[in-house]
């Protein structure tokens, strides 16, 4: 295997119209099983080690849990966190107000939405993280795949909330050597 191949997390429960970041929502437990499943096939035809990397969040972490309950390797690593929305975190979007979120937009690189952390922030973990483990297997959050992909084409931070892609998927794989990488598996 080379290069990094993440699958986003599977759908969380009761997060619709909220804004979710580091508040550790649950998974449906035959969902997370189901994606390890999935994972441990890919693994099977790819020839990949049978490790794995979550953060330390419920949502990635179910998913290594099974897989290490069938001989994985589960390592935990806050680095693959998805974005730290501080006080935001949790709370419905409507809640929020829009002048906050346009303060976040006019600045998109810098500011930490919430009090929590900046993109740049973000992809400076995603990049130690990348740096570290360039052909690990993970299982992350689609904000955490949005700044690897940008990290892994050498982009900067995107200056405006435009230049951030739409997420993948719910159990969709992403593969850092491929070009944007969204494929499913």
């Amino acid at each position: 295997m080379t290069g990094l191949m993440v699958w986003r997390h599977p759908r969380p429960r009761g997060v619709a119209g909220r804004c979710i970041g580091r508040a550790d929502v649950p998974v449906d437990p035959r969902k997370a099983k189901r994606l390890a499943h999935r994972i441990r096939r890919a693994a099977r035809r790819d020839g990949a080690a049978r490790e794995v990397w979550t953060s330390p969040l419920r949502r990635g972490a179910d998913v290594g849990r099974w897989l290490a309950r069938w001989g994985w390797l589960h390592h935990v690593d806050p680095r693959l966190s998805e974005l730290d929305f501080g006080a935001w975190d949790g709370q419905a979007w409507d809640t929020i107000g829009a002048a906050e979120v346009d303060a976040w937009c006019a600045a998109f690189a810098s500011h930490a939405p919430g009090g929590g952390e900046s993109v740049t922030v973000l992809m400076a973990r995603c990049a130690a993280f990348m740096s570290a483990h360039p052909d690990a297997w993970v299982v992350g959050h689609a904000g955490w795949i949005n700044a690897a992909a940008r990290v892994m084409r050498g982009l900067p931070p995107p200056s405006a909330a435009s230049e951030w892609p739409a997420p993948v998927g719910y159990g969709v794989a992403w593969r850092a050597s491929s070009s944007r990488g969204a494929e499913s598996q």
